[in-house]
């Protein structure tokens, strides 16, 4: 209930809470143009241009998520209603904290690898995508802002391993360690 209200008031697509009564949500009910319930976004086939385009408005949802601090957790076709404005995500029981949780990295990375994995089915670029890291990077750098133009890729990184360097290092922690062990050995005798 608390990511209901918490990404409602941040204007994600989710249905909109009216109140909760001793453990009872009333929600909005959401609808499809005709008004009856919404399907799920798992039950509906669309062209490639609608699925690039419902992936971007998806993906657009995750950011605003992000930026309120919210990663759903388990964001699949499944958990995606296709309402007359859009799409509206639900199903927030195991939504966490993006900056509490030492797994929210790996959340947000396999929620959007499941809009890209759906959607690719539609439209294959969507397959080879990154978005997921690009919007953690730009989260972790301060930069995630809602509306953020995302490209789908990440820049790879072309810092280089220095095993010399490593190898170095350990040879020192090991002459200091014999050097201390050393020292005590004397000043106990």
């Amino acid at each position: 209930m608390d990511a209901l209200y918490r990404l409602a008031a941040a204007g994600v697509r989710v249905p909109q809470p009216h109140v909760c009564f001793e453990g009872v949500l009333l929600m909005e009910l959401v609808t499809d143009a005709a008004g009856n319930a919404a399907p799920r976004l798992s039950d509906i086939e669309m062209s490639a241009a609608a699925a690039l385009e419902s992936h971007a408005m998806l993906l657009d949802q995750v950011v605003l998520m992000l930026c309120a601090g919210v990663i759903h957790g388990d964001l699949s076709e499944y958990n995606i209603l296709v309402g007359a404005d859009g799409p509206v995500i639900i199903d927030l029981p195991q939504a966490v904290n993006a900056a509490g949780n030492s797994d929210a990295a790996a959340m947000l990375e396999r929620d959007v690898g499941n809009l890209a994995t759906y959607f690719g089915r539609f439209a294959p670029e969507l397959l080879v995508s990154e978005y997921g890291k690009e919007i953690w990077a730009m989260y972790q750098a301060g930069l995630l802002v809602p509306g953020a133009k995302l490209s789908g890729r990440v820049a790879a990184d072309e810092l280089r391993a220095d095993p010399e360097a490593v190898l170095r290092e350990l040879a020192l922690a090991r002459k200091e360690a014999r050097e201390e062990a050393a020292s005590r050995l004397a000043e106990q005798a």
